[in-house]
């Protein structure tokens, strides 16, 4: 009995002392490190940080994001093939996967891709969709026929997407995100995108700046209205119906159902018009097109003509009437959740 206790603890008493002469290793070696950096560190300057008396203030380093982030290496052969593995890849199958969009309008385009395919190369338009959901560059993208889809930047949220360095770059590889400031373009920025559209790029850019926060549109801003007339290009209305429901702002997880993108025809700017009435226009055009994506095109247009066409900003009610009304906007759309929307009654 003893010589069997003794067969069984013997491995525990040889751990030990394996464990303790591991110890003593890296403690000697710890001291011998920190008995190599003492020199170096008594030098101070280059090889520690210098020091810098407590009345005088430093000043902070020039942030690398937000609006300041460089998306030059975005535009690299390198980082072009492997957007284009990402877009036909896993972008591809999210969107057909999610979303399940139906596309109609495109032959509004057709005398523009049809100079694209007689030139060889796309004539830089500015497309300029609704904004409901973060599927919707990816579904935007995926829609827009391929003539323009392989030079295409899209132009994001400087505080959102490029916040953080993961972020910013996996904005840039994959969608060829450029950052703005949705508040208030500035000069830098507009050159950036006159430059990228005068190199034959195609742009998208979200006229109302950002998501909607509860299912109906929001005024629209200036920037693809100011880009157009300074650029000289077309811009094209994009209506989104769908995406709100699959994964709108504030939503924890997507749920798959139908999408259905309309394209308009193709818009430049008046000899007389300026930037804030071509944007109106702009706006008039995509309440035009959510028409049609409720009704038909005949419904759509004879409204539009006698200035009749439903806002897309929704009535100027209160919070739980702006969503009862919502809800019937939804229920005769073909797009959404494949299971009908349950009607709550507000709290009262």
């Amino acid at each position: 009995m003893l010589a069997y206790i003794r067969r069984v603890q013997r491995p525990n008493s040889v751990g030990r002392r394996s464990i303790r002469v591991a110890q003593r290793a890296s403690g000697i070696t710890e001291s011998a490190l920190r008995r190599a950096a003492m020199p170096l560190a008594r030098r101070g300057f280059p090889y520690r940080k210098p020091t810098v008396p407590r009345s005088v203030e430093v000043p902070k380093k020039p942030s690398k994001l937000g609006g300041a982030y460089d998306t030059e290496w975005a535009r690299t052969p390198i980082a072009r093939a492997m957007r284009g593995v990402i877009v036909e890849g896993p972008m591809r199958l999210a969107v057909r996967t999610l979303t399940s969009p139906t596309v109609h309008g495109l032959d509004r385009l057709s005398d523009l891709e049809r100079a694209a395919n007689d030139n060889e190369s796309p004539a830089p338009v500015i497309f300029a969709p609704n904004h409901h959901s973060h599927f919707d560059t990816g579904l935007v993208i995926r829609s827009i026929p391929a003539a323009w889809r392989r030079e295409l930047v899209v132009a994001a949220a400087a505080d959102y997407f490029f916040d953080a360095q993961w972020k910013a770059v996996i904005s840039a590889l994959s969608l060829h995100a450029l950052p703005i400031d949705r508040e208030m373009t500035g000069r830098s920025t507009s050159d950036r995108l006159r430059d990228l559209i005068a190199d034959g790029n195609s742009l998208i850019i979200y006229p109302e700046g950002g998501r909607s926060p509860d299912g109906w549109g929001q005024e629209f801003k200036g920037g693809a209205a100011y880009l157009a007339a300074r650029t000289g290009v077309a811009v094209i209305p994009v209506f989104i119906d769908g995406t709100s429901e699959i994964f709108g702002k504030g939503a924890k997880r997507p749920k798959p159902g139908r999408t259905t993108v309309t394209f308009g025809a193709p818009m430049w700017p008046g000899d007389n018009e300026n930037t804030r009435r071509f944007n109106a226009r702009i706006q008039s055009t995509m309440e035009r097109l959510g028409d049609e994506a409720l009704t038909d095109y005949w419904t759509a247009s004879r409204r539009a003509a006698g200035g009749n066409s439903p806002s897309l900003t929704g009535p100027e009610y209160s919070s739980w009437r702006r969503q009862w009304q919502l809800g019937d906007r939804r229920r005769r759309s073909p797009s959404g959740r494949r299971r009908p929307r349950r009607r709550t009654w507000p709290a009262l």
